[in-house]
């Protein structure tokens, strides 16, 4: 059987907890200011460095520098598209789709290097892909065939390629 006692006197609940919350009070107005001094510390040393480094790049400048001639490098001019060999590579999966684009482009007048099937059939996206130095001609080919993406050719073999410059990669 369990018996309640009575203690000898009576415990001071509610001074042990005003006690607890002002220690707790007093430990949050600590963390406040001391996290307010770190932070107007750091931007401090932010904005003096910033000015340290604008102060010597003004301070290390040359005065007399003779103007840089600019060299252009002769671009070569947009080549003719029946200049262009393009190879039309199938990697949606849709049966023909690689031969209808094909003819599309023979008849812009766009010689054609070959059209087969890619080696997946799961691209999400079309792309024109290009050899370096025909870029231009990518670009201009994408325009007309509504095509948006345009990169340099990535992993496709130079005997894959067929004497192509720009590769057609139809997606879905």
């Amino acid at each position: 059987m369990q018996h309640a006692q009575q203690l000898p006197r009576p415990f001071p609940w509610r001074a042990a907890t005003l006690v607890a919350v002002a220690v707790a009070l007093a430990e949050l107005v600590a963390l406040i200011f001391s996290g307010a001094l770190l932070l107007a510390r750091s931007s401090h040393h932010h904005a003096a460095a910033t000015r340290t480094v604008t102060k010597t790049v003004a301070v290390r400048r040359p005065r007399h520098v003779a103007p840089v001639k600019r060299v252009r490098v002769a671009a070569h001019p947009l080549r003719a598209r029946s200049q262009v060999r393009v190879l039309v590579l199938n990697g949606n999966g849709r049966q023909g789709a690689a031969h209808i684009e094909a003819a599309h482009l023979q008849g812009l007048g766009y010689p054609i290097g070959g059209a087969a099937n890619a080696t997946r059939h799961d691209y999400a996206r079309s792309m024109v892909m290009f050899v370096p130095g025909w870029q231009k001609e990518a670009q201009r080919l994408a325009r007309e065939t509504g095509i948006r993406l345009v990169a340099p050719v990535d992993g496709i073999t130079g005997a894959t390629l067929k004497g192509s410059r720009v590769v057609v990669l139809l997606g879905s």
